[in-house]
Parts: structure tokens; sequence; C-alpha cells
């Protein structure tokens, strides 16, 4: 199972990251891009200076924007944003070989469908080999080679094995794992509590009210997953718990930001425009985890919560205070 070229859809800041882990693990890698901007300064001034700007890309990958050009590739990694990924699969689909694996690498629930991504590749392009990539990961850190570890998670334990040995390098780790629906779980699921932790830092509640809310929304991420089918054991690692801390305290978190913003007093809108046309995952996927929370009957209050307050239902003391007066429980 050699595989020796890659091909990265989407070019934003985490798929330029990506695109630099396959060049460095020594496949010959290209990366599709949407923006003929983006592939114009890759190819003329080595940076992707719209999305991921300061940071000097080796000459690890090439770039294109003719998809086309991964069709050979043994690879791909799928780097598009969740609620975007059913388009560009459908795009990517004519040259698609039968087999092929595809590494889902966003993380979120479609809106309306309550789809996850997996789900989505099954309906787009049946015939291909689903994994996931989830994890602990900024795009800066790892583009610039800052040790990362993630998780990948493969139906086929086989094939999970020759992905993680195809993308590893000394200083990006892939734990390999066959639960693809707690991998996907966990990574959309803490954009969403990030959003909650941003806004109690912005409101001024204190670190006790933040480690309170990672370690109760850690249970709701808990009690989706198990519901949905997916391992507890899963989102206790990397893909879930480590990707939850690192999202929620951390600045460099676009989740995080918009939280933070929120709970400062700016306008979501305001807020949105603040990243410079970068997307944070949490605002489309929070109604989307809310509904599918409804739909498989799991109680997941803070996520309710995020979902309120970014469709205007509810302003952010109202809804602080709602899960403040909540009723005495037992912890577990």
């Amino acid at each position: 199972m050699s595989m020796k070229t890659a091909g990265v859809i989407g070019g934003g800041a985490w798929g330029t990251a990506l695109a630099l882990v396959c060049g460095r693990a020594g496949l010959t890698t290209t990366l599709w891009a949407r923006e003929p901007e983006v592939v114009e300064a890759i190819r003329t001034r080595g940076e992707n200076s719209v999305f991921l700007p300061g940071i000097k890309l080796e000459p690890a990958f090439a770039v294109t924007g003719d998809l086309a050009d991964l069709a050979a590739c043994d690879l791909i990694l799928n780097v598009t944003p969740a609620q975007h990924l059913r388009a560009s699969l459908k795009a990517f689909a004519p040259h698609a070989r039968p087999g092929v694996p595809i590494l889902l690498c966003a993380k979120g629930v479609e809106q309306g469908t309550l789809k996850l991504m997996t789900e989505v590749l099954a309906e787009t392009l049946p015939q291909a080999a689903p994994a996931v990539l989830s994890g602990p990961s900024f795009a800066g850190e790892v583009a610039r080679g800052l040790p990362t570890a993630v998780t990948l998670a493969c139906p086929d334990e086989a094939l999970g094995r020759a992905l993680a040995e195809a993308i590893a390098s000394p200083l990006f780790r892939p734990y390999v794992a066959t639960d693809m629906v707690g991998a996907e779980i966990g990574g959309s699921v803490k954009n969403v509590l990030a959003i909650a932790c941003g806004i109690v830092e912005g409101r001024g509640l204190g670190r006790s009210a933040h480690a309170a809310l990672i370690t109760r929304g850690f249970a709701e991420l808990t009690r989706l997953a198990v519901a949905l089918g997916g391992k507890a054991e899963t989102v206790a690692g990397l893909c879930g718990l480590g990707d939850l801390v690192l999202t929620c305290s951390s600045a460099q978190s676009r989740n995080n930001r918009i939280g933070l913003a929120l709970g400062q007093g700016m306008s979501l809108e305001a807020a949105l425009a603040s990243l410079g046309g970068a997307v944070a995952e949490g605002v489309a996927s929070a109604p989307a985890v809310r509904d599918l929370a409804a739909k498989v009957g799991v109680e997941m209050p803070i996520s309710d919560a995020v979902a309120a307050i970014l469709a205007g239902e509810a302003d952010l003391d109202t809804a602080i205070a709602g899960l403040l007066s909540r009723p005495l429980k037992a912890e577990r």
C-alpha cells in the first residue's frame, strides 16, 4: 500500500500547512486552491499571503487551480470548510479514482442535513476510502514545523496505518484509530465550545468558570459521540479532549476569538469580519450540533446556549444566567 503522491483540496491556512506536512513526509504533493490569488502568491512569492501570511513555504509542493491535476494522486486530503465539503467533493468526483483514500480534515456538521463529513463523502463519492484527520493543531504552528500529534481515524486498520506512515514525520505524529464518528464529533463540537470559552473570557468571568466550561463541555461532547455510535475513549484522546483544551485556551483559535469578541460586546457580523475571510467552523456548526443533539435526544446545554446566542435568540447575560441556574445534579 505504497503512497508516493498526495493532493490537498483547499488552499486555506490548514490546507497549506497540511501540504507542507505531506511534502516534509516525502510525498510529491499538489495543493489545489479555489482562489486565483492564492495560487499566484504561492507560485510567485512562495507564501500564502492571503490565509497564512508571514510563513515562507518550502518548495515542498506544487499549487494549482485545476482539480484534474490531483486525479492521479495516491492520497487526497480534503481541507475545505465543512459547509463547502459537499460542493468540493462533487467538483472532484469526475477526477477521483475508484478506491482513492480521502482524508477528511474539516471539522463540522453540515447544516440542513445534519450529516457528518464522512456521511457527506459517502453520498458524493461512495467509491472513495474514507478517513478522518483531527486533533490539537494550529495551522501556523504546523506550518512552522512545531511538534504536533493528531488522530487519524480509518475503519480499515491497514489503510489507516498506511495513511499515517505516509504523512508522518518526526514533528507530525498521527495516532491511528478506527472510530471515525468519535474523531468527527470531537472536532465538530470543540469548535462550538471554544466560542463559549471565548465568551467567558470576554465577559471577564474568570479562569475557574473557564475550566468548568471545558469540563462540562467535554461531557456534552462525549454524550453526543456515544449516542451516534462513537467511543468515549476516542474523544478522551487527541481528537476530543486534546483538541478541546487547545481550542478553548488560545487566541490562535478563530472560534475562541469569535467568542471573545462577542463577550466584549462586538456584533457577530463585526467579529466574523475581523477574521479577514478566514472561517470559524463553530459558527456554522453550532445550530447543526444543536439540531443533531435534539434529533438523538442528547442534552447539550452549553452548545445550545452558543447556538441561541449566535442566532440572536438570547443575549449573552440571559444565556449565561440560564446555564448558572440549571438544577443541581450529580457530575456523572
